[in-house]
C-alpha cells in the first residue's frame, strides 16, 4: 500500500549496535515541487554526538563512516537502486547499483542534492532535497521504494545504525527488505 506524502517516520536503532548519544530519530518525507523529494532528518540526542567538521559542499566518499543520513531509492520490482549520503559537513555522495551492492556507473551530469544542517543543543536537523533527476524513473503505475537510514557517531567513535526496518542480524542498509516506504512519484509542477 503506497504511503501518502508528507509522512513523518521514526527510524529504529539496530539491536546489534551499542547504545549511543542519539535517543530518537525521525524523518519527514515530502514531495518537492520539481517531482523530487525533501527529506528532513531530526536526530535527538543527549550530548556526545560527534559531527564532522564543516566542508565545502560537494561529493565525497566514506561519509557513512561518521554521522551521516542516507536515502536508498528503487523502482518497485526492479533490481537497481540509488544510494544518497548526506553529511552534516555539507558533503554528499551519490551511487547507482544495478543489483544488491553491484555498483553501476553514475551519470556525471546530474544535479547535486541540496543539504541544510542546523545543530542546536540536543538536536541535529538535516534537510536534504533530491531533485527529480536524481530519482530513478518509474514507469506509469509503478511505485518508488524508499529506504531511510542514518549512522550516528559518538565521541568515543562507536556507531549506531538507524533505519526504517532492519531485516538482518547485522546492519545492512542495502538490503532491499529495508526499503520500507512505497510511494507514487509525482509529475513536476508546470
Amino acid at each position: 500500500m503506497p504511503a501518502r506524502l508528507p509522512a513523518r517516520l521514526a527510524l529504529l536503532a539496530h539491536p546489534a549496535t551499542p547504545d549511543g548519544p542519539v535517543h530518537s530519530l525521525t524523518v519527514e518525507v515530502d514531495h518537492h515541487a520539481d517531482g523530487g523529494l525533501r527529506l528532513s532528518f531530526a536526530l535527538a540526542h543527549g550530548g556526545g554526538l560527534l559531527l564532522p567538521a564543516p566542508q565545502a559542499p560537494g561529493p565525497a566518499d566514506g561519509l557513512w563512516a561518521h554521522t551521516c543520513c542516507e536515502a536508498f531509492v528503487a523502482v518497485a520490482g526492479e533490481a537497481g537502486y540509488r544510494e544518497y549520503n548526506f553529511s552534516p559537513s555539507g558533503q554528499w555522495a551519490s551511487y547507482a547499483f544495478s543489483a544488491y551492492r553491484q555498483r553501476a556507473a553514475t551519470p556525471d551530469a546530474l544535479p547535486a542534492p541540496a543539504i541544510e544542517t542546523v545543530a542546536t543543543p540536543g538536536l541535529l536537523s538535516l534537510h536534504a532535497t533530491l531533485p527529480a533527476q536524481l530519482l530513478p524513473g518509474a514507469p506509469p503505475g509503478r511505485l518508488l521504494m524508499l529506504g531511510l537510514s542514518a549512522v550516528s557517531e559518538a565521541r568515543d567513535g562507536s556507531l549506531q545504525y538507524w533505519a526504517l526496518r532492519h531485516p538482518a542480524e547485522r546492519p545492512d542498509f542495502h538490503d532491499r527488505r529495508g526499503f520500507a516506504l512505497a510511494f507514487a512519484p509525482i509529475l513536476p509542477d508546470c
